[in-house]
């Protein structure tokens, strides 16, 4: 007889950090908790630390572990950050131009009729002529053919030319896409290709983790509209992972409280995902969901993001308000072998360090002026490595954005992580290192550092305020009122006052000190439920927990 195999393990990769939770599936109760640095440089390292600390500390044996569940905000984040694959386009039978998320598009004749018949045979040598000349330009392919939904022949074809002739890999939009609306099949077919690269590292790091662990068994991912797939289908459908971590917050909101409907704030790293529960579920825009510019048919959850996290950076310009984000950097506090902030942090150019990250292999610092600099050198500002380099400006900065896509450097600021180090809410970093760094600024803007540790929280908590008011504004009256609701307190003539009709429910380590005083400005309760730090990890369990 089998032994039936008692835990299940919720994994969730974010852009700063991976947590981990093991759920005794029986009573349903949590075992054990963890959370690790991601490591986009080696994704597999952060994963598998971070499952061998939850393991270590549940005591659990590997071989009862009976399911993953994964949920991750790398998807979204490699959109937001434009670090996805260059994609080029095949538009079969629709000699129009569109505006799609792809570096280049070439028409191909072809295509079929609503009713599945071919308009004209497929112009094979238009795709092979296509790849021979961009492969060398590109990491991936799209294909869309007019009324694919209805037959998919063409693509299928097109397809395979495509992998005759390039070894990188293509999506077409059939697989994705049921219904008609060319722009908005090609955009889902662009953005599931630039992102199966992103997801085939993710993945098999997943893979990798879990075998050193001793893990195996069936590994689920949360799909953007709160649902589950499988692994190998999540390599071929990477799109359905955008909103992959904002279903986990939602499924947590919704499993973790009382009441039916709730707005769920999910404070990370590198942004802020904010999601609806309705009638206990989470909301799904069955339409499909917007991506930055982009209509797809990619079905999610209702969301809304903001670039303000624990990570975002902290810029002072002269003669400018303090801006906080949508730039992510790495905490001081958290930053390892930065020089001493006095050295170098300041406004303007000055507020980040440039270091290189860990495990760059020689070969590739040695092929950089920018790493062997940086290696010579040690870490420094863009302003002072510039000053080192006998390089263009703009030459400068095009090989320093390339670098940071590869993640072969790394930067360094303030930020609000810091700023509640300063104010002694948190005891994850060095407070030390924050310190010395908000002294500097805080001679800059004329204040005491505790004054500006509670500037730089204050503007996080604007922020991520307007964006929830613009959000429901637009969603409940159509309305752009958010810009002037945010600064209500500040208009003399006029008093307004804003209360949200639902409770808000606070995910993410740092959520406590980012969402109180924001629920309280919007006369509304917040709760933070047990394990709010991990709730992403634990979403994904609750998602499969009918199976698990």
């Amino acid at each position: 007889m089998v032994k039936e195999k008692r835990y299940c393990i919720g994994i969730d990769t974010g852009g700063t950090y991976t947590d981990a939770v093991i759920v005794d599936k029986t009573s349903g109760s949590v075992v054990a908790t963890a959370k690790s640095p991601t490591t986009h440089y080696d994704i597999q390292k952060g994963i598998q630390s971070v499952v061998e600390q939850v393991l270590s500390v549940s005591g659990i044996n590997p071989d009862d572990i009976g399911k993953t569940c994964v949920s991750t905000t790398l998807a979204t984040n490699a959109l937001v950050e434009n670090k996805g694959a260059d994609v080029a386009l095949f538009v079969i039978g629709f000699n129009q131009r569109l505006e799609v998320p792809a570096v280049a598009a070439r028409f191909v004749p072809g295509g079929h009729t609503i009713k599945g018949e071919e308009v004209e045979p497929l112009g094979i040598n238009y795709i092979v002529d296509g790849v021979n000349e961009l492969k060398n330009d590109v990491e991936a392919w799209a294909v869309c053919s007019s009324m694919a939904f209805i037959n998919p022949v063409h693509e299928l074809v097109a397809a395979k030319a495509v992998k005759l002739v390039s070894d990188a890999p293509v999506f077409c939009s059939h697989e994705a896409s049921s219904r008609a609306g060319m722009k908005e099949r090609a955009s889902t077919a662009c953005l599931n290709a630039q992102l199966l690269p992103v997801m085939q590292k993710f993945l098999s790091g997943i893979s990798s983790a879990l075998t050193a662990c001793g893990i195996t068994g069936e590994v689920l991912v949360v799909r953007g509209d709160a649902t589950a797939m499988q692994m190998q289908e999540a390599l071929t459908h990477a799109a359905s992972t955008i909103a992959s971590g904002p279903a986990a917050t939602a499924l947590f909101g919704a499993k973790a409280t009382n009441t039916t409907d709730a707005l769920i704030l999910d404070v990370g790293g590198t942004t802020t995902d904010i999601t609806l529960i309705k009638d206990g579920k989470p909301v799904v825009d069955t339409a499909g969901m917007s991506i930055g510019k982009w209509e797809t048919h990619v079905e999610a959850v209702e969301m809304f993001t903001v670039g303000i996290g624990g990570d975002s950076l902290v810029q002072l310009t002269s003669g400018k308000p303090m801006q906080v984000g949508p730039a992510r950097v790495t905490p001081i506090c958290m930053a390892r072998a930065v020089p001493a902030p006095e050295t170098w942090i300041g406004q303007d150019k000055l507020s980040r360090c440039i270091a290189i990250a860990p495990d760059v292999s020689q070969e590739r610092i040695e092929k950089s002026t920018i790493l062997t600099c940086l290696t010579k050198h040690g870490s420094m500002t863009p302003h002072a490595l510039l000053k080192h380099l006998s390089m263009a400006e703009i030459t400068f900065e095009q090989e320093l954005k390339k670098l940071l896509h590869k993640q072969d450097v790394i930067e360094i600021g303030f930020t609000p992580t810091d700023a509640l180090h300063v104010l002694n809410k948190l005891e994850i970093g060095d407070r030390d290192m924050a310190l010395s760094a908000a002294n500097i600024l805080a001679t800059i803007e004329g204040c005491t550092v505790e004054e500006l540790a509670e500037r730089v929280v204050r503007q996080a908590e604007r922020v991520i305020e307007e964006t929830v008011l613009r959000h429901l504004s637009k969603r409940e009256i159509g309305g752009n009122l958010a810009g002037y609701l945010a600064n209500r307190e500040e208009n003399q003539l006029l008093q307004i006052t804003v209360s949200l009709n639902v409770p808000m429910i606070g995910i993410g380590a740092a959520a406590p000190f980012l969402l109180t005083n924001v629920a309280k400005r919007l006369n509304t309760t917040i709760t933070f439920p047990d394990h709010f730090a991990v709730g992403n990890a634990l979403g994904s369990v609750f998602m499969a927990e009918t199976t698990c």
